[in-house]
């Protein structure tokens, strides 16, 4: 019982030690070890990644036992599944990966490249147009799908379809869309508030656990959502539903003025207060508080 109390005040002297001399290096690594750990966990619970650490938790805990009782034959089959499973894993989970990396390349924390131009009036204006088009086609059960690129170029999908880059109206995109128009089966891809291509090919979502009533247009839009940030639009050529794709969830029901609003919250504010949401600038904002401070305890030596 001695041996218990003199351990639990060893380790609580240690704490308070270490509570008391942490550092702003020392804060600015629990921060970045913590969001890493966040983000993981985030990973790993939408998609087959928590199977994965479910079965190397039962690998671990079988290498484990047969230590413990010698089990040699167990520990020698265990040892050669470790030795080749990385390998495995990654040709298995490789569409997982390439997902987490495309995540990363497209933050704000790695976006070095474009973004929508700060002309806000110009995305409000194709906004209007495309909702006001969107409404139309809603009413005449007319299929649609529209692509709104954000950080994530997409070139290598506009270059699948035809260049029309022309200004953004109702009109326009009613007449790409029309049953008869040879680009009415592609995409349409808008690019800081201008129509750029249309009869564009999306990738489909591999994703087995979605609905049967989502026809190809959906799957089109949620697997374009899925390696990209884009905000994707599909009108239902069957019921007129109108739908909005975003990371790979879909929300369906959508009436013209909630759509309004839901585009300039994703397209138009996200993009005005993208520099606010960044994780280096939360990591500035956290060291900017903590330097004072640091001067202060110096000028008082």
């Amino acid at each position: 019982m001695t041996d218990f109390i003199n351990g639990i005040y060893t380790l609580w002297n240690q704490i308070v030690y270490a509570v008391l001399h942490i550092s702003i290096f020392d804060l600015l690594d629990i921060i970045i070890i913590a969001y890493i750990i966040s983000k993981a966990i985030h990973f790993l619970r939408e998609s087959r990644g928590g199977q994965l650490v479910k079965g190397l938790i039962i690998l671990v805990i079988a290498y484990t036992l047969s230590i413990w009782f010698d089990l040699v034959t167990v520990r020698w089959l265990l040892t050669k599944v470790m030795d080749w499973g990385i390998i495995a894993l990654a040709i298995i989970f490789q569409p997982e990966l390439r997902r987490a990396l495309e995540r990363i390349g497209r933050s704000k924390f790695g976006h070095f490249g474009h973004g929508y131009t700060t002309d806000a009036e110009t995305l409000k204006a194709a906004v209007d147009s495309v909702c006001v088009a969107v409404q139309s086609m809603h009413d005449q059960r007319i299929g649609a799908l529209i692509v709104f690129e954000r950080t994530t170029s997409l070139g290598d999908i506009i270059n699948t379809g035809t260049l029309i880059d022309a200004n953004t109206s109702s009109q326009m995109v009613g007449n790409v869309f029309y049953p008869k128009s040879p680009l009415h089966d592609g995409a349409l891809i808008i690019r800081d508030g201008r129509l750029l291509a249309a009869g564009c090919i999306l990738p489909l979502t591999a994703n087995p656990n979605l609905s049967s009533q989502l026809g190809t247009r959906h799957r089109a839009a949620i697997g374009m959502s899925e390696v990209s940030d884009a905000v994707i639009l599909v009108v239902s050529e069957e019921t007129g539903k109108i739908s909005l794709v975003q990371n790979g969830t879909i929300e369906r029901g959508f009436d013209q003025i909630r759509l309004r609003e839901e585009l300039y919250r994703l397209i138009i504010q996200n993009d005005e207060s993208g520099e606010n949401d960044s994780i280096v600038s939360k990591i500035k904002n956290v060291i900017d508080r903590i330097k004072p401070v640091k001067k202060n305890e110096g000028e008082d030596k």
